[in-house]
């Protein structure tokens, strides 16, 4: 009786703990393009033309998504070989600590070539541990719960994008609007920075408390038991031979999402201020306003595909925002605060219908002894091709056109894409984390369907 009362409390906190960490994490990370988008140009590229400056901070923005990869691959192996806990207080700390030193940085003017080089080099460390992170965090969400409802729980820890975007932006837009231009890019903008020292140690004291995942511990105990040999081999190796399909088709399916994500919340800063020429804070705030609407939709998509399916929902998303970005710039072109809210707001409903289903989606693919290293591999390989150059290629067809047009096309075709790859992925909802077999499906290998954890049966496609 007490275990059982006991295990919606334990969960509560397991997803606690994740969405509090990973909003920290994004919070850093989201910190940075903002940053790069407002001022990284004027602080660190001095005597270049505004829209240059811009595309050489987006440049150092998107060197870290390279280390991300190699962060999922790191944390990955690591994760499958020793547990969720430890991996994820470490991409803590990392980021955290990579995060404040940067508010740490002496301007261009101060050292020269050497503040665009650290700059780089402690972006490269956010990037790692970004890498590491998303997959962990949402994984011990995933197997702590029960198949029925782990659309919904594991859901939460993507909630960290938004809310970590909306603490960045919130923080930004706070120290825009109470010290002046000059004052801002002297100072201010560091003490953003320098902030999530504080917010580190508080993810830290949540995330110490929880439990290691229940379901990793019984996959190790088992693999030790029968000194299975393929337990020893790297779990990089073993995923990408057994799970190969599954893997590009997580890959797939983060182009339109991570695409879209970064043009709608990052470049259309830059697109604001250098295009429409409007005010740093008018852009943030809509941005502001996007993201507080996105957290409350997460777990609301995250429900919606536990009933009808993770590809459904994540079809909608992305067919959505592969029609919508064309009104999008459309309404912001009106240099209107409320389109331009607008736009930002229907964007994001967009891509929280593909986000939200994407942990449970993908932590279903993988068998428990490669899940980190199948779904970080999966997520963030495809962030290099993706997220990384999206607000640079934006950025570099406004300056080439001088018209939202190309960008607009661009964002069709990442839909396209992710369309395709979701359409001829398989359905995963109701799959039993314990029983996912080497190739994906249900341990039998039941072409009819899997059944979830109350044996209601799921259709397998």
């Amino acid at each position: 009786m007490n275990g059982t009362s006991s295990r919606p409390a334990r969960l509560g906190r397991v997803v606690a703990a994740s969405l509090v960490g990973t909003t920290v994490e994004w919070y850093d990370y989201f910190l940075y393009g903002s940053a790069a988008a407002l001022v990284f140009g004027k602080v660190f590229f001095p005597g270049t033309d505004p829209l240059t400056g811009t595309l050489l901070s987006f440049l150092t923005y998107a060197i870290g998504f390279a280390a991300r990869p190699i962060g999922a691959m790191v944390f990955g192996h690591f994760g499958d070989r020793i547990g969720r806990k430890k991996l994820l207080v470490t991409s803590l700390l990392m980021m955290g600590g990579a995060t404040f030193l940067i508010g740490c940085i002496p301007d261009y003017d101060t050292i020269g070539v050497a503040a665009p080089i650290l700059l780089t080099l402690l972006r490269l460390v956010q990037g790692f541990a970004l890498g590491g992170e998303w997959g962990g965090a949402v994984l011990l969400v995933s197997e702590h719960g029960s198949a029925r409802h782990r659309g919904f729980w594991a859901s939460w820890p993507q909630g960290g994008a938004p809310a970590g975007n909306l603490l960045a932006v919130g923080v930004l837009d706070l120290l825009t609007s109470t010290t002046s231009s000059h004052a801002f890019e002297t100072w201010g903008w560091r003490v953003a920075f320098l902030a999530s020292g504080v917010l580190v140690l508080v993810g830290l004291w949540v995330r110490l408390a929880v439990d290691e995942s229940p379901l990793f511990q019984e996959a190790l105990a088992k693999a030790e038991a029968r000194r299975d040999k393929s337990a020893e081999k790297p779990p990089l190796v073993e995923v990408v031979r057994r799970h190969w399909r599954d893997i590009l088709a997580a890959m797939g399916a983060r182009i339109a999402e991570n695409v879209s994500y970064y043009i709608l919340t990052a470049f259309i800063l830059a697109y604001c201020v250098t295009h429409l020429k409007l005010s740093g804070q008018t852009a943030l705030n809509a941005v502001l306003i996007g993201s507080a609407v996105q957290f409350c939709l997460i777990p609301l998509f995250g429900a919606l595909s536990d009933r009808v399916g993770r590809r459904p929902v994540y079809l909608a998303g992305a067919i959505g925002i592969g029609v919508w970005i064309w009104p999008f710039f459309a309404l912001a072109d009106t240099r209107s605060f409320w389109a331009l809210t607008l736009a930002v707001v229907v964007g994001l409903v967009f891509h929280s219908a593909m986000y939200a289903p994407q942990a449970a989606f993908f932590s279903e693919m993988f068998a428990t002894r490669l899940r980190y290293s199948g779904a970080s591999i999966g997520a963030q390989v495809s962030s290099v091709v993706a997220g990384a150059p999206a607000p640079l290629i934006a950025t570099a067809l406004l300056g080439a056109y001088h018209a939202p047009g190309p960008i607009a096309l661009y964002v069709t075709g990442a839909a396209v894409i992710t369309v395709i790859a979701v359409f001829l992925a398989a359905e995963t909802r109701g799959r039993d984390l314990a029983t996912v077999g080497e190739d994906g499906d249900a341990a039998d290998g039941s072409a009819d369907g899997v059944r979830d954890a109350a044996g209601t049966e799921a259709p397998s496609r």
